[in-house]
Parts: C-alpha cells; structure tokens; sequence
C-alpha cells in the first residue's frame, strides 16, 4: 500500500471562470492558474503523484511549459492516474476537503464526484469530498481564494 497528501490553493480573480472536477460552476471569480485552477483535482493528482514518489504537478505540468496552458484538471487527474498505472498500482481510495467561502458548491456535489470518479475509475464508495467554509476568516474566507487538501491509498494493481 502507498498514500499520498496533495494540497493546492489558487487566487480568485475576475475573468475567470470557476471550475471543478469539469464542472463549470456559475460566480463572478474564478481561480488563477496557468491551466483551469481546478484545485480539487490539482490536489488529488499531487497526492498520488506523491505517493508514487514522483514529485508534483509543477514538475510534471510546469506552468512555464506552453503546452499546458489552460489544460483541465479532470486531464491532469487522468494523465496522473495513467502513469500510477504505469508503475503497477491504483486508486484504492481518495478522500479531500475543498475549503471555499463562496460560491455554494454543494449544489454541485454530485456532478462533481462522478466526474472524479470516472477520471480515476473508482467507485462513489471509494471517493470521499468534503466541501468547507473558511468561516470568513483570510483570504479563502473573504471569498478571495480557493484550495483543496486530498490523501490517496494506492494498491497494487
């Protein structure tokens, strides 16, 4: 068995839009990022990446590489998921918080956890997210940010 922690946090700016795991989720900000800024599959592709031992997603997809500008998170996840494949193992279990003041994500909680499961497939009893609220307190509270904390279990294939 091998687990994993991933983390990632992105700004909130204007012009963006918001998405998630492939959903597009409607509010006047969106993350900040080199690709889409989806943090919750940025999250769970660096757990698995770690726990592979095969660094991060900045190594993998710098964001001084061209050819990953505005690349989707749910194609990172999946690149991600191919090559923990590669090396004999699987997603046994994921599990993750995403903290965001605003927008309300739990209207889109089951769009949201299809679309990981497919990306990794895995069953729904295997993919555990968490939505959470910074209760108003820093950046992530004052709706100004955006970031995601995931483990992974991998198993041998």
């Amino acid at each position: 068995m091998r687990i994993g922690i991933g983390f990632d946090i992105h700004r909130l700016v204007a012009g963006r839009p918001f998405i998630i795991a492939g959903v597009k989720i409607p509010f006047d900000r969106g993350p900040l990022g080199h690709s889409d800024g989806d943090v919750l599959c940025h999250a769970m592709a660096d757990a698995m990446l770690g726990a592979m031992a095969l660094g991060d997603i900045g190594l993998h997809f710098p964001d001084t590489d061209p050819r990953w500008k505005g690349i989707p998170g749910l194609q990172i996840l999946k690149t991600v998921r191919q090559k923990v494949e590669k090396g004999g193992w699987k997603v046994k279990q994921i599990d993750a918080i995403l903290l965001c003041e605003k927008p309300s994500l739990s209207p889109f909680r089951e769009e949201i956890q299809k679309n990981i499961c497919r990306a990794l497939k895995i069953a729904r009893s295997q993919t555990g997210i968490k939505f959470k609220t910074a209760e108003g307190l820093a950046e992530i509270g004052k709706s100004r940010a955006i970031s995601s904390f995931a483990v992974v279990n991998l198993e041998p294939k």
